[in-house]
């Protein structure tokens, strides 16, 4: 189990969506809350939100950071200032994200970076400034990245996202191995619809990754993708299962029962794929010496 009370939480994103229903539940389970967020409108939102609440009688410590998580320099400048403020971050939210999507085939370089810099280096980033600070002070804690279920199902035109947050998936299921020694959790945050406005994650594209080969920032357009993902989940529901996961450490965080199907199907492919023991003459020799995947049989370690 995994206490949050008292502790301060770091959100990315937090000004808005997925990451502001994190900052929202976990400050009502008695966390200390930074977000950052690159939109200062956003930020001014949220803050609004949780003044208005304390307004009330809440008493929720929060304070926001205007933060480009694709700047290392700034982050561990920003990091230093939340620490200083509500103490050590121990409960690292990497929830901030953009979505753009296209063929393949007409995305260009630009497409690329942009969302490769905000959805993986972005986590990288939370990563590498926060979690050798938590081992450093021992005290524990809690790592929640967010890929997507696009980190499992691929669809099409959803080419870079799906990029990116399959590697989101491949470094927090690494993360929680190397970090179990130490104490810290990690949990991998995987939402379907979410009743947000990320398509306007376009409005903060930086100009020097403006060229892209999918479509333009526009009402239109917008009116159509929220369109598209306004049936879906609340955020601050999302985020209840989140504390639950953090609480409970739980690595995956699958709260969409409407993608068990999906995934049934692709773990039923890559099972019918994987070649069977009987049928690889050299399976008994590599399993011996302990290669990854394997362990070696009961008479072997014994012998």
């Amino acid at each position: 189990m995994t206490q949050v009370k008292g502790r301060t939480a770091f959100i990315t994103g937090g000004g808005s969506g997925v990451a502001l229903g994190q900052a929202k539940v976990f400050a009502r389970a008695g966390c200390k809350v930074a977000i950052a967020d690159i939109r200062q409108d956003h930020l001014d939102e949220a803050m609004a939100w949780f003044e208005a609440e304390n307004a009330k009688g809440a008493n929720y410590e929060v304070m926001a950071v205007k933060l480009d998580i694709t700047d290392r320099e700034a982050y561990a400048k920003v990091a230093d200032e939340v620490e200083a403020k509500l103490g050590p971050v121990e409960l690292l939210f990497n929830t901030a994200g953009v979505s753009h999507f296209g063929a393949i085939q007409d995305a260009t370089y630009d497409d690329w970076d942009w969302q490769i810099d905000v959805n993986l280096r972005g986590v990288i980033n939370g990563v590498r400034t926060f979690v050798p600070r938590m081992i450093e002070r021992g005290n524990g804690g809690h790592v929640v990245n967010t890929a997507s279920m696009s980190a499992f199902v691929a669809l099409k035109g959803t080419g870079i996202y799906c990029t990116t947050k399959m590697a989101v998936r491949g470094l927090t299921e690494t993360l929680a191995l190397d970090l179990e020694e130490h104490g810290i959790g990690v949990s991998l945050l995987c939402p379907g619809a979410v009743n947000t406005n990320i398509h306007e994650a376009l409005l903060t594209r930086p100009k020097h990754l403006a060229d892209t080969g999918y479509y333009q920032a526009g009402p239109e357009m917008f009116a159509h993708l929220k369109n598209v993902i306004e049936c879906g989940m609340e955020p601050e529901t999302l985020a209840n299962h989140v504390l639950k996961a953090v609480e409970e450490n739980q690595l995956y965080v699958l709260a969409y029962p409407e993608f068990r199907k999906p995934l049934e199907d692709i773990h039923a492919r890559v099972m019918a794929a994987l070649a069977n023991p009987e049928d690889d003459p050299d399976y008994d020799r590599r399993v011996a010496h302990g290669v990854p995947g394997g362990e070696a049989k009961e008479e072997e370690k014994t012998a």
